[in-house]
């Protein structure tokens, strides 16, 4: 390369997300042998890291298992743990998990979220150090956000990024998107025809001599 003058493209750099070395508590993982058969059973949680121009920034997503519908969300640019309590302050505006599940991460461990939980009375449960799998949920989001939004986006800007990551996830992935897993329904009209369904049930079953 250097006799034809040609200069190799350095690797990208790579940003950890998760820090597992921390003195919080440890969960067990309570959701490896769950049916998940209803909606806020589970919510999963995960955090990411997006190339700016000048920065990262790193953003926390909160999902519902049963329905794919994202809960919460928020991207910061630091990874403090004000990034996934934001999240999740913004998901129990409107729902409640019974069980939360993440990876061991400090942001996922520390006090302050830990007890917001344990507040609202979900259990908490935590993927194995080092086992990604066993958060395949949330991993499986994660790669859908960066295939479908941010690797095809080139953010100029924090204010940008924030803007079109919310439309993706507010808009397109909850209103747009299909899933097999859902029966090729977009998460927001598969949660709707769940409810109706249930109403219905109690209807019928309030209705019976």
């Amino acid at each position: 390369m250097a006799e034809l003058g040609l200069c190799g493209k350095a690797p990208k750099r790579r940003q950890r997300t998760t820090n597992s070395n921390h003195e919080f508590g440890r969960y067990p993982n309570l959701v490896s042998e769950l049916v998940i058969d209803h909606p806020d059973q589970v919510w999963v949680g995960d955090i990411t890291y997006i190339r700016l121009q000048q920065e990262f920034v790193y953003l926390a997503v909160l999902m519902d298992v049963f329905t794919r519908s994202i809960r919460g969300w928020h991207l910061s640019r630091s990874m403090e743990v004000s990034l996934t309590v934001t999240a999740l302050k913004k998901g129990l505006e409107q729902h409640q998990p019974e069980i939360h599940h993440s990876d061991q991460g400090v942001q996922y461990a520390a006090n302050e979220y830990v007890e917001i939980l344990k507040g609202v009375g979900a259990r908490i449960s935590m993927a194995a150090v080092g086992e990604a799998w066993q958060n395949g949920y949330a991993e499986r989001l994660m790669r859908t956000i960066k295939e479908e939004e941010v690797d095809l986006s080139e953010y100029r800007n924090f204010a940008e990024a924030r803007e079109q990551i919310g439309r993706f996830l507010d808009e397109v992935y909850l209103k747009k998107r299909i899933h097999s897993s859902l029966g090729y329904l977009i998460p927001s009209e598969y949660e709707m025809e769940w409810n109706e369904q249930q109403k219905k049930e109690c209807d019928i079953k309030e209705k019976s001599p």
